[in-house]
């Protein structure tokens, strides 16, 4: 019988890799992270000081059941790490009723069972003010969605897979992974760590680690940025819920005043196509010119100069959808990456997903959508 250094070894122990890391140490996993960075750091896509989460799914009603046991899980890490990680707000989006992001919500509350309410122009003037919308445009609030913290997050759930008896070793970089008759090999500070199982978390770096998907998977450069409120307690997260908007060239999304004094707006997509090595991190005058005219127009309550902004990335698939499951001709690796800009959410529940699919073999939640195999067709 062969001697394994872990039955699992997690690569990458960030947003998602610290959820799979949780959940496998919490149902029993003798399971080993590795990260190049401590959790909670602002060098990927885990950072940013916010995180929506929503739960009338625009991108797809398969999403829903995922979101609901997030939900769930990330009241069940903050009981477990006396952490508060999640602040509940509602959510409105925000466009034309025919628009992707109307109808696709719309689709998802009515497949679901969602609570929500429809607020035409007047409506929604008399409700949330801040908003002034185009004529002909509608907003749909719903209740469940609210502000996740992804730093905290983070690290509570890396401190609690840790207190479950999960191994977590950083600063320490991964070279390579390839299959062996037993297992996985993963090489790592020269180094040749074996495990039954791999499960790849490596977000940004994930293209560079698994050269199969190099051409598949686009690192995209964001820059959220914070600007100030004149009436600060009009966007309080009780009065200003996190929003999503659909406009002409694409979707801005927003965060209620957490601090206290500043909002963070962001658009999704859009971003220079880069690498998670070489990506500029500084601020540029064009990321600024990018987002003051939507501030000026849409949310003249705000001050359109911003008083900081965030780097980050997203790791984006063909069709915008997760990659989560096996690699074909590698069963004893399961990939979880390209979130795409919106997965933070769903962290925990992917983490749950994965321990089925390492431990069972299978997993009773919708997955279908996230297959790696349609990627390499």
């Amino acid at each position: 019988m062969p001697t394994f250094d872990a039955d699992v070894i997690v690569i990458g122990a960030g947003s998602m890799g610290s959820a799979v890391l949780w959940r496998l140490a919490t149902r029993g996993a003798d399971v080993l992270g590795i990260d190049r960075f401590e959790p909670g750091h602002d060098r990927g896509s885990g950072h940013g000081e916010s995180r929506m989460i929503r739960t009338a799914y625009f991108e797809h009603p398969s999403y829903v059941p995922l979101v609901q046991a997030s939900w769930r899980l990330w009241r069940e890490l903050e009981r477990a790490t006396g952490t508060d990680l999640l602040t509940r707000t509602g959510a409105l989006m925000l466009g034309p009723p025919g628009g992707p992001l109307v109808k696709g919500a719309l689709a998802a509350a009515a497949e679901h069972r969602l609570p929500h309410t429809v607020l035409d122009r007047a409506a929604l003037a008399e409700r949330f003010p801040q908003h002034p919308l185009d004529p002909g445009e509608v907003g749909v609030f719903e209740p469940e969605a609210g502000v996740l913290r992804p730093e905290a997050a983070i690290r509570a759930m890396a401190d609690a897979a840790t207190a479950a008896g999960a191994r977590l070793a950083t600063d320490r970089v991964v070279e390579a992974i390839e299959p062996s008759e037993a297992g996985v090999v993963v090489h790592s500070g020269g180094r040749e760590l074996t495990a039954r199982y791999a499960v790849v978390c490596a977000g940004a770096w994930t293209p560079q680690l698994l050269p199969q998907l190099r051409q598949l998977l686009r690192v995209e450069r964001q820059v959220p940025m914070w600007f100030p409120a004149t009436n600060p307690g009009d966007y309080a997260p009780a009065r200003f819920p996190v929003f999503v908007r659909e406009l002409a060239d694409g979707f801005v999304y927003g965060v209620p005043a957490m601090d206290g004094r500043t909002v963070k707006l962001g658009r999704h997509h859009g971003g220079v196509i880069t690498t998670a090595d070489t990506v500029d991190r500084t601020v540029q005058a064009t990321d600024i010119e990018a987002l003051a005219p939507v501030v000026r127009r849409l949310l003249p309550g705000l001050d359109p100069d911003p008083v900081r902004a965030a780097v980050c990335l997203y790791t984006n698939s063909p069709d915008g959808h997760f990659v989560v499951g096996a690699l074909p001709g590698w069963p004893n690796l399961t990939l979880v990456s390209a979130c795409s800009g919106h997965g933070f959410k769903f962290a925990p529940a992917i983490g749950e997903v994965v321990a089925d699919l390492v431990l069972d073999g299978r997993t009773d939640y919708p997955i279908g959508l996230f297959d790696p195999a349609r990627l390499l067709a």
